[in-house]
């Protein structure tokens, strides 16, 4: 059976939401805890947590089993995280085959979703599999360890974008319209409130 790890990205300042976006919390968990419940709910191991040296998320991710690795250089953009992200999975499981990338606000992420990705790069072969939200292709993302070298050379103002939409033809598809909605500004955060109440939602998917 293929090994497949977790990378969380949390290492962002927040700086227009003007909070820590890790920390909101939503449905009783922060962000970023729901965000490693659901990769270890998928069976991801390990799960890497990349956080920044400002912002404590050791509290809000106690007793989960996870491994939090510190971008010293978070300032310089999300390449760096990455970076610092798939060297600590590469560490700690030198035979991992693949990871699942993931960022902390996206509220919607859930497990079945992870399994999604998961299943569509088993079936279909291909090497990268991509959430899909109105006309985007990205994260959450799924890449084979084929990928890791790319992925650790990405420069600091990049992100795994720009390997999917590069590289179309080796990407499978999973539908996530939730995925639109992530938490970068006050009115985002108040979209968000608006959902505190209401049921999880179950997105269906397919691969393509």
């Amino acid at each position: 059976m293929k090994k497949i790890g977790a990378v969380i990205l949390a290492a962002g300042a927040s700086r227009r939401l003007g909070r820590p976006k890790q920390l909101v919390p939503f449905r009783g968990l922060s962000l970023v805890r729901r965000s490693v419940e659901a990769a270890l709910a998928a069976s991801c191991s390990p799960v890497i947590v990349v956080g920044n040296p400002h912002t404590n998320l050791a509290r809000t991710l106690a007793g989960l089993e996870m491994t939090l690795a510190i971008n010293e250089c978070w300032w310089e953009g999300l390449g760096t995280s990455i970076r610092v992200g798939v060297s600590t999975l590469q560490a700690e499981a030198p035979a991992v085959s693949a990871a699942v990338l993931l960022v902390c606000d996206q509220p919607m992420v859930t497990s079945p979703l992870i399994q999604d990705l998961i299943q569509a790069h088993t079936e279909t072969g291909h090497s990268i599999a991509a959430c899909r939200y109105g006309e985007a292709l990205g994260v959450p993302a799924l890449f084979g360890r084929y990928w890791f070298p790319v992925l650790s050379r990405l420069p600091g103002d990049a992100g795994a974008k720009r390997i999917i939409e590069t590289h179309r033809d080796a990407v499978a598809v999973v539908e996530f319209p939730a995925g639109a909605l992530d938490i970068d500004t006050p009115g985002d955060l108040g979209a968000l409130q608006q959902l505190e109440q209401g049921p999880e939602i179950s997105q269906p998917s397919a691969a393509a």
